[in-house]
């Protein structure tokens, strides 16, 4: 029985003459196939990898940019200018992210890492929420597509450098430009732009709680003049009806059932908060939260 000779630590001593020569690699008439198969598969996956870690990051800064926005008090076209100096700073991270996968899913790849995606409706989540902060109104898809655009775009083309001329240098005639090379999109689907509204009605509920009880107030707007404003509640209520009118895709039942049942839930929180501030509101010390977490409790007598 053939063996390893050993010094006296145990370690196996080298071989002594000539090395084995190497086995020959079976080649017939299939290994290209599987040697390009074999290629593609290390693609998928390295691509897979990248995109995977660009979406938890991704995630991650959208979240900041919720909970910055969390910190607004009141529904107005301007933020305070350093909450809007933060979302800024968060978007401008978001759109190098989103310009380092963005060559990598387009066509068909768009779907086919649909799920490594997620990162899409958090970023929906806060696009929207930051939009209705301002606007009070629901952003559509036809408006998210250009803001996507934009934030691709801004991190793939480089700022152009004007060169300073002197006043009495003769203009110069500018080069022709070389052909622009078409800049990738990141598109979002139908389910991208669903399913993060149906995350803004929780994001809204918890801002509606704490505007509330910090400003006495319920949030809200409307045109100079009138009367009886539209509140966060109202708005809660259009959306709420929004999503049960709303079919059910084939295949989505269970997400979209658990989805829908967390936005009633938002909405029976807010209607509860609006109907303890009109009937029991000058009752309530400035600063008093009410508690949602569960139903109706009878009163200690």
């Amino acid at each position: 029985m053939s063996g390893f000779k050993r010094d006296w630590n145990g370690n196996a001593k080298k071989r002594d003459g000539p090395k084995p020569p190497p086995k020959k690699v079976v080649q017939n008439q299939y290994t290209p196939m599987f040697e390009t198969l074999r290629d593609e598969l290390d693609q998928h996956h390295d691509r897979r990898e990248r995109i995977i870690k660009a979406s938890r990051d991704i995630t991650a800064l959208s979240k900041k940019i919720i909970f910055a926005l969390q910190r607004v008090r009141k529904i107005d076209k301007e933020l305070p200018k350093n909450i809007q100096a933060e979302v800024d700073t968060r978007l401008a991270d978001i759109s190098k992210l989103l310009a380092t996968i963005a060559p990598e899913i387009q066509g068909i790849n768009r779907y086919r890492y649909a799920r490594s995606l997620m990162c899409l409706e958090e970023l929906v989540e806060a696009l929207t929420f930051l939009h209705y902060l301002k606007t009070q109104t629901l952003i559509t898809p036809e408006q998210l597509t250009p803001i996507m655009d934009d934030l691709v775009r801004k991190a793939i083309t480089p700022p152009e450098d004007v060169p300073m001329t002197d006043v009495n240098e003769p203009a110069a005639t500018s080069p022709e430009k070389p052909e622009e090379k078409e800049i990738p999109k990141v598109s979002l689907t139908q389910d991208d732009y669903l399913y993060g509204v149906f995350d803004l009605t929780g994001e809204m509920m918890r801002f509606a709680t704490t505007s509330t009880a910090l400003t006495g107030t319920m949030a809200g707007g409307g045109a100079p003049g009138d009367e009886e404003p539209r509140t966060i509640v109202e708005d809660m209520h259009e959306l709420g009806s929004f999503f049960e009118m709303l079919p059910v895709g084939p295949g989505k039942r269970f997400q979209w059932e658990k989805k829908l049942e967390v936005t009633r839930q938002s909405v029976q929180k807010v209607e509860r908060l609006g109907y303890d501030r009109t009937i029991r509101g000058s009752e309530r010390p400035k600063g008093w939260i009410p508690d949602l977490s569960g139903g109706d409790q009878p009163e200690e007598e």
